[in-house]
């Protein structure tokens, strides 16, 4: 089991004698070296175990140079940085889950040392172990619904019914425009009541369910609006069930356009997280 993402721009090991600190991925019941064996952490260099309160967290090392309070806050504007840093991330977090359940951390989650990553261990563990629990044998999918061709073609032909009548080009073209956005609008009206039908539905065949905010189209990069964005925790044994409840929705709402994406790590459904950074070099540091 590999990562095949990169490390981020300047990411390298640290010199002889400069302080570094841990990178937090996820944390699971258990990490083997054949677990861990290939999987590349934020430095280029292997993640590693920092074990405590019957659980393991899975690290990085992150030389406080480059990942220290101050240099994180300014490399976390650079968006180049930031995407190759998010896509290590993901990487390892996603080839531990392929092993089993996992509680990925946010990104950028940075500890002084690994004892600060032990004592987050003891102090969350009861949370941390009913939440690996609850994703045992699950895994998080993820649909997303857009305005469908339909729709769409309902609103991009809308002022065709437009004539040149009364008022002439100028009163016909007003006509047409106000057809085509009367078009636009009912169209993605309907798309976004097929989707909220479409997530109840995939929500109550589901563990649990997050219906995320529907990202703009200059993210998403589809031709039309997103109307759905959601995320569903589903049983391993009930995933078939799960696939042909989507294949058979999108047959019955050709309004809304499905996209079932995953297997992903469960990033929506793990509550029980660890703390954000602002209590890591801070706290290491007293």
């Amino acid at each position: 089991m590999s990562a095949t993402a990169e490390p981020p721009t300047g990411a390298r090991p640290a010199a002889p004698g400069a302080a570094v600190g841990c990178w937090l991925h996820g944390v699971v019941r258990s990490a083997g070296p054949a677990v861990l064996a290939g999987i590349t952490g934020m430095d280029g260099g292997p993640v590693r175990a920092v074990p405590g309160a019957g659980l393991v967290a899975v690290v990085s090392a992150a030389p406080l140079a480059e990942y220290g309070e101050e240099p994180l806050r300014r490399n976390l504007e650079d968006l180049a940085w930031l995407e190759r840093a998010a896509r290590t991330h993901h990487e390892v977090v996603a080839a531990l889950s392929r092993a089993g359940a996992v509680v990925p951390t946010r990104l950028a989650t940075v500890y002084h040392d690994s004892d600060g990553v032990a004592r987050l261990l003891a102090e969350r563990a009861a949370g941390l172990a009913a939440t690996l629990d609850r994703l045992t044998d699950r895994t998080e999918w993820g649909v997303k619904g857009y305005v469908g061709p339909d729709a769409a073609a309902r609103a991009a032909s809308g002022g065709a019914r437009g004539g040149t009548a009364v008022g002439g080009a100028g009163a016909a073209y007003l006509r047409r425009r106000r057809a085509e956005l009367t078009a636009r609008d009912e169209g993605q009206r309907a798309a976004a009541e097929a989707a909220a039908t479409v997530h109840e539905a995939l929500a109550g065949y589901a563990v649990a369910a997050h219906r995320h905010a529907p990202q703009d189209r200059r993210l998403s990069g589809a031709p039309t609006a997103m109307v759905l964005n959601g995320a569903y925790l589903v049983d391993t044994a009930a995933l078939s069930g799960f696939t042909a409840l989507v294949a058979a929705l999108a047959g019955r709402h050709p309004e809304v356009r499905l996209e079932l994406t995953g297997p992903w790590p469960a990033y929506s459904f793990a509550e029980e997280r660890p703390p954000e950074p602002a209590r890591t070099l801070r706290e290491a540091a007293r």
